[in-house]
């Protein structure tokens, strides 16, 4: 879980929620790269991150794309934010004897607009929360630093300098995760998408 590095946190705000990623790709001490996406868009709505090994990301990633795909051609409508939360869950977990070493956090709006976060281990075990979750090999840090600058009904700007300042604050205490970093913050009308320049060492 630990062998490429993350640090992926989601939060709450009023009618709107937001994911933020590092964008380091190392291999322990190592970076080979600066620029490793960890947040996926997986409907107009519905956005996962996915912390711990690399190659599991990515083959996760494409899983969850065809079973997305799958349903919108099978129910004709969006998977909605709780609904995929269950699907990655079972598909965890049937795998749990082998499992996929990652630790995923999914952030969306449901259909009436109101703000859904769940993160889950490596075996599908799921964790909702009404104000933020983390996940990656920085939990501690982003712990901290979420706790205290955590606030409710946050607007869409407040809750990007708020996840901005929590992902880098706490990527500059982990070795593993860092060079910058990723937020997304998604509205009833459109997704805010910026990047953020970290510390390079």
């Amino acid at each position: 879980m630990a062998y490429n590095g993350a640090a992926i946190v989601a939060m709450v705000g009023k009618n709107c929620v937001g994911i933020a990623a590092d964008k380091r790709y190392g291999i322990q001490q190592q970076t080979v790269g600066t620029n490793f996406q960890k947040v996926f868009q997986m409907t107009d709505k519905t956005f996962i991150g996915l912390a711990g090994l690399a190659t599991d990301v990515q083959t996760l990633h494409e899983k969850f794309k065809f079973r997305i795909n799958m349903y919108r051609l099978k129910e004709e409508r969006e998977i909605r934010p709780k609904v995929f939360s269950n699907l990655v869950s079972t598909i965890l977990y049937e795998r749990r004897f082998g499992p996929f070493f990652v630790e995923p956090v999914i952030a969306g709006l449901e259909s009436d607009n109101t703000p859904f976060i769940c993160a889950m281990d490596l075996i599908g075990a799921p964790v909702y929360a009404e104000d933020f979750v983390v996940a990656g090999t920085a939990t501690e840090q982003l712990y901290g630093v979420c706790e205290t600058f955590y606030k409710p009904d946050m607007e869409p700007e407040e809750l990007f300098e708020t996840l901005a300042q929590c992902l880098l604050s706490s990527v500059d205490r982990d070795c593993l995760a860092g060079w910058g970093g990723v937020v997304h913050v998604i509205t009833p009308d459109q997704v805010i998408t910026r990047s953020l320049k970290g510390r390079q060492d």
